[in-house]
Formats: C-alpha cells, sequence, structure tokens
C-alpha cells in the first residue's frame, strides 16, 4: 500500500504484499501483445480475454490483434491481487471505476476501506469456525484413536490382539 493507504490503485500494485514485478514492457514501446501480456502476469490468454468480457480491462485493438497498454497491464495486477484477497469481479469492477472517476481517490479509498473491513470480518468468522471444526475433528479423532487401543480387532475366526 502507498503512503496514502489506497490497496487497489494502480500506482502502488505490488507494494502492500509479494506481488510479480511489474510486467516489462516490449523493447522500445509501451504495448504487448496477449502472449506476452499472459506470460509476464502469469495467466493464461483465456484469463485476459475473460476479464475484457467482463469489462475490466479493454486492451487496444490492432485489427483482431489484442494489444496490452501499461494502464491494462497495472489494472490486470490489481484484479489479480482482488480475486487473491477474495474480492467479487462486481467488487473489483467498482474499485477500478472509481479510479477512472476519482483522481484524487478519496472515493475508491473509502469504498475499499468498506470493502477491506467487510471481508476481515467475513475472515474471522471463517477462521472461528474452521478453529471450532478441528477441534470437534481432533476430538472425534482422540477418541477413536483411544477406542481402537481398548478394543481388540476381531476376524471370521475370532478376536486378535495385533
Amino acid at each position: 500500500m502507498s503512503g496514502t493507504g489506497a490497496a487497489l490503485t494502480p500506482n502502488d500494485a505490488g507494494a502492500a504484499s509479494p506481488e510479480p514485478a511489474a510486467p516489462t514492457l516490449a523493447p522500445g514501446g509501451d504495448m504487448l501483445g496477449i502472449q506476452e501480456a499472459a506470460t509476464e502476469l502469469g495467466v493464461t490468454m483465456r484469463t485476459l480475454r475473460f476479464y475484457e468480457d467482463k469489462g475490466l480491462i479493454a486492451p487496444q485493438r490492432v485489427g483482431t490483434m489484442r494489444i496490452y497498454s501499461k494502464r491494462e497491464m497495472g489494472r490486470m495486477q490489481l484484479i489479480l491481487r482482488g480475486k487473491r484477497l477474495g474480492f467479487s469481479i462486481r467488487e473489483i469492477k467498482e474499485f477500478l471505476d472509481l479510479y477512472d472517476v476519482d483522481p484524487e481517490h478519496h472515493e475508491q479509498v473509502r469504498a475499499l476501506l468498506a470493502r477491506v473491513t467487510d471481508r476481515i470480518d467475513e475472515l474471522r468468522q471463517q477462521k472461528t469456525a474452521i478453529e471450532q471444526t478441528l477441534e470437534e475433528l481432533l476430538s472425534i479423532e482422540n477418541q477413536s484413536l483411544a477406542w481402537l487401543r481398548k478394543t481388540p480387532m476381531t476376524s471370521p475366526d475370532g478376536p486378535t490382539n495385533d
């Protein structure tokens, strides 16, 4: 995150967590083809087309060829970070749309803060549920092991003590 605390702005993509380095752009230009963009981002070409279909990125076209600018590469880094953090495509689109209409990023940061707080609460609830489930499963495991230690194994020929 940058000094302003905006976690999903292209200016700080990758600053808060171990993100892949910013993609290197084609020599002599700021544009990449779909294969190069996919390789740089560690995704498939199908993934890039998916996010384009959802309206999250809009690569330029030269005939039928998609060309990815620095802006689209930055947006993709933010999309991937958002997905990794558990945000929906709709939520990520809202963040990206706010970035486009709010050059100062105030609304984006407010919306981000609200969503992040909700996500933290969700994850804490899930963590509590997982911890409770683990305790119960460990108890069942211990009871089962204790029962097996006390109970002789039986075979069709009668009890055995293996």
